[in-house]
């Protein structure tokens, strides 16, 4: 594992950041486009963190990885548009919610018919695949244009727990961590480099459903795991600590060298979450919150 520490230098407001990861040094860079969970949140009091909801760009080789396809989704579409055509992408989801798709309808990319994405998925909570989650939400009443519209090559893979996909020497492998939401987390692995997206921990999880995530989690260069809240009761910020400790918890067990907490709750201000990332550090040093434009490279 490397030294990953992270400086203020790394991160860059969405409107100053670079048009690219590519672009950057670096053969392994994390980039989030949407750090918000539940619905998008702008205001003045979430323009520091960022009000999108979840979208995390990883490249990785050569390869252009997406994870999430929240409303960040749409302004990574848009800092693309500038890149040389054609392209090719992977787009990996952890369920089907609405925060995780709702920025797909509006990925600008996806229109353009030069441009190939294989986008990967776990069956929803009704047995629904990602292909029919991701084509119902473009249907009338809810979005004026079907899914046939987009001019791109789409195509779709159904995701199983435990299962593994391979794009030359990258390695991204699969695991059921949250059996009530059917949510998949991933590991992307490159040479000695490991990056975990870990984004629907349970604070009431199973023994079996914990030992599952540590095991995934186990000695990765990065960790990027959630907040725990449950939705829709209102959100106290007097159990703030309830709501990350599952997260420090299993960094710690599982030897992580660097811990990124995103999903910030609707109601969680900037003020807030400046405090919190305090909090956090106090007890995991290596721990930062994630917003907006927020560059981590990996190697």
């Amino acid at each position: 594992m490397t030294n990953l520490e992270l400086s203020s230098s790394q991160s860059y407001p969405i409107d100053k950041s670079t048009s690219s990861l590519s672009s950057l040094p670096g053969d392994f860079l994390v980039q989030f486009w949407g750090v918000r969970g539940l619905i998008p949140t702008p205001s003045n009091h979430t323009s520091r963190y960022g009000g999108n909801t979840a979208c995390v760009e990883m490249y990785v080789a050569g390869k252009r990885l997406i994870f999430d396809g929240g409303t960040g989704l749409r302004i990574l579409g848009k800092a693309w548009q500038n890149l040389q055509q054609p392209l090719e992408a992977h787009l990996f989801f952890t369920n089907s919610q609405s925060n995780r798709i709702q920025g797909f309808p509006f990925f600008a990319p996806a229109f353009i018919a030069e441009n190939s994405f294989h986008i990967y998925g776990g069956a929803a909570s009704n047995g629904a695949s990602i292909k029919q989650c991701l084509y119902d939400q473009m249907l009338q009443p809810h979005f004026p244009y079907p899914l046939q519209v987009m001019q791109s090559e789409l195509q779709f893979c159904n995701l199983t727990p435990n299962s593994e996909v391979g794009l030359d020497e990258v390695k991204i492998t699969t695991a059921l961590i949250n059996q009530t939401q059917r949510s998949i987390g991933y590991r992307v692995t490159w040479q000695n480099y490991n990056v975990a997206y870990v984004t629907d921990l349970n604070m009431n999880a199973e023994p079996g459903e914990r030992e599952q995530i540590l095991q995934m989690i186990q000695d990765v260069d990065l960790l990027i795991a959630n907040a725990t809240y449950i939705p829709p009761t209102s959100h106290a910020h007097e159990s703030a600590e309830l709501l990350w400790q599952v997260a420090v918890e299993m960094a710690e067990k599982a030897n992580v060298q660097k811990l990124v907490i995103s999903h910030h709750h609707p109601d969680d201000h900037d003020d807030f979450l400046d405090q919190v990332e305090s909090k956090v550090q106090s007890i995991f040093a290596n721990t930062s919150l994630a917003c907006e434009g927020l560059i981590i490279p990996v190697v």
